[in-house]
């Protein structure tokens, strides 16, 4: 994804704010050679950027002054009940240098399992996203995963998925977390408190 940015002169509390009273969005970028660099992006093209899950887990092309740069969204901070955008940090890439990064897990195929299909489970998605290590080059908008072959009274762990070529798992905790867990229905009803029972009708 491309986004457009501008050199931001001034910098303090007092002068974000004036920025963003004129629509703009406070930011900074990072890393890399380079020295950190202040900047400003356009507040509205930034908001919807932001609801595109590929701004947060793709490398970017950010322009500068006529200039392109490879960066990654690092962090960005909400007001707390307005639909805000109060400041926002990039990474510069290096492109011999490894990166972690969160890739979001798309399923699919589900539906098609035998724990559904044939035995009416539940299929409950434990991890929406996992983190990688990976050089910019390899680094994936996703990881696609197939449900298809699911079954009663199995799980997926972070191991029986094939991660693509360069791109390797960062764990922290257990070395093989589930992913996806499988749950009967039957089983789901019995875990459930029991329905507390009605009381006796008063005698008239």
């Amino acid at each position: 994804m491309k986004f457009v940015a501008f050199e931001r002169s001034k910098q303090g509390t007092g002068a974000s704010r004036r920025l963003r009273i004129t629509g703009r969005t406070p930011g900074i970028v990072y890393g890399g050679k380079g020295e950190p660099q202040l900047i400003e992006l356009d507040h509205n093209a930034l908001w919807h950027a932001l609801k595109k899950e590929a701004f947060h887990s793709t490398i970017l092309e950010m322009e500068l002054n006529q200039q392109a740069a490879q960066v990654l969204l690092r962090d960005v901070q909400f007001h707390p009940f307005k639909p805000l955008v109060l400041h926002i940090d990039f990474q510069r890439v290096d492109a011999h240098t490894k990166l972690h990064m969160k890739v979001p897990l798309h399923y699919s195929g589900q539906e098609n399992s035998p724990a559904v299909k044939a035995d009416a489970c539940l299929i409950n998605h434990v991890l929406t996203e996992i983190e990688v290590s990976c050089l910019p080059a390899d680094l994936p908008e996703f990881i696609a995963v197939d449900l298809s072959g699911l079954k009663k009274g199995h799980s997926l762990h972070l191991q029986d998925i094939t991660l693509p070529q360069g791109v390797s798992a960062v764990v922290r905790g257990k070395n093989n977390p589930v992913l996806v867990a499988v749950v009967s229905v039957a089983a789901e009803e019995a875990a459930a408190p029991a329905a507390a029972p009605a009381a006796p009708a008063g005698k008239k």
